[in-house]
């Protein structure tokens, strides 16, 4: 493990170690158009904080510059986890070092809509092109922030990584939205997977 460099008390580079791994990952996933290391099954040390940020908008941020190669974005991405603690960390084998992340780690663009009522399925694909399909494991869950009223969606994506759901998707599935009635109460939302997703009470939409 090499020595940790203060960034202007934003962190660290990440080092040979860390980049030397990252690069064996990349080899082993260059038969796969997504292949995912078990990051869960892994457990190195800690080796402190990067200066690394993911936006709201999905994308990354290095020293404050933009990070513009995309390959090298879903590198990372690939190895990237969020534990108990609920900070977000890149992890290999060797080393784990932490990230900041202003909202949710991915953001969904795009929304592929197949079957219809209570048989819709709704898939969705990340800026860093994974593709994730709402349902029992990948449920929909909408925050309301109390002061403005504004709705946050998100969708998650694996393990405890979500997706928000990008404004001009989230148009789409409120287009697609229904009316259900669940423990006595209309509420206001979609069907994927076969499960309803509430987005609110219906009553509040009028």
């Amino acid at each position: 493990m090499t020595d940790e460099k203060d960034n202007g008390g934003m962190g660290k580079a990440p080092s040979p170690d860390m980049m030397k791994g990252l690069a064996g990952l990349g080899q082993q996933a260059s038969g796969s158009p997504r292949a995912l290391p078990p990051v869960h099954l892994w457990n190195p040390p800690f080796c402190g904080d990067l200066d690394m940020v993911i936006k709201r908008d999905g994308s990354w941020t290095y020293m404050g510059s933009p990070i513009g190669r995309k390959s090298m974005v879903r590198l990372f991405s690939s190895v990237l986890r969020r534990d108990d603690d609920d900070r977000y960390y890149l992890v290999t084998p060797v080393e784990k070092c932490g990230i900041t992340v202003e909202d949710a780690p991915f953001l969904a663009v795009e929304m592929d809509v197949r079957g219809t009522g209570r048989d819709q399925n709704l898939a969705f694909r990340t800026q860093v092109d994974d593709l994730v399909t709402a349902d029992s494991d990948h449920p929909i869950r909408v925050d309301i922030d109390p002061q403005t009223g504004e709705p946050a969606p998100y969708v998650l994506v694996r393990g405890r990584l979500e997706a928000l759901i990008h404004r001009p998707v989230f148009y789409e599935l409120v287009e697609r939205g229904v009316e259900q009635v669940v423990d006595g109460t209309r509420l206001f939302g979609v069907w994927s997977g076969g499960v309803f997703w509430p987005f609110s009470r219906a009553e509040d939409l009028a």
